[in-house]
């Protein structure tokens, strides 16, 4: 252990806490404006390339915060950038198709008529329990009564009931085997 005394672990004078409570402040506040700036794509539901641009700016806002070796402009700047470069690139996805596959997944049925579809779990890591979890979410008895279960591209569940008798299926068109191919 070095020679720092133990009382400096809890406090080292009011200079850190002012700078904190002062950069925190305009940090925030400028995070805030730049993110209304590039709009509220920025804080969208959240796939992977989002997840990791949320993360990036979280760890810049903090070493913003508490190194007192980052300026406040150098933290906006990084900041700005972050935004900028995830604004650039969903942009050019919606321009793009071969930018949009590069960042973004793409839904995957895991289950068809109450069938799980065990090739396409796997391949997504995707274990029964959450199947039966996801189902049971929405106040679903059995897998019979689900037409289709979809992994979405952030993460999520969707479940697609069973038609009422009569109805047709809003599946009905669907191939199973291209499905299950994509999947």
């Amino acid at each position: 252990m070095n020679d720092v005394p133990v009382v400096d672990w809890f406090y080292q004078g009011w200079d850190g806490p002012v700078r904190i409570g002062v950069v925190g402040t305009l940090a925030y506040l400028a995070l805030i404006v730049l993110m209304r700036i590039t709009g509220t794509r920025t804080l969208s539901k959240m796939n992977a390339f989002d997840f990791v641009v949320t993360v990036a700016i979280g760890s810049t806002l903090a070493t913003v915060l508490l190194s007192r070796d980052a300026a406040l402009v150098d933290g906006v700047v990084a900041l700005a950038l972050l935004i900028l470069l995830q604004w650039l690139i969903t942009w050019m996805a919606t321009r793009s198709e071969r930018v949009t596959r590069l960042i973004k997944a793409e839904p995957r049925l895991l289950v068809r008529d109450g069938q799980m579809l065990h090739q396409a779990m796997h391949s997504a890591r995707v274990i029964e329990s959450d199947i039966l979890q996801a189902v049971r979410q929405q106040g679903k008895g059995s897998l019979d009564e689900v037409s289709a279960l979809v992994l979405e591209t952030d993460g999520s569940f969707s479940v697609i009931p069973s038609p009422i008798d009569g109805e047709p299926s809003a599946l009905a068109n669907v191939d199973r085997d291209v499905v299950a191919r994509r999947s």
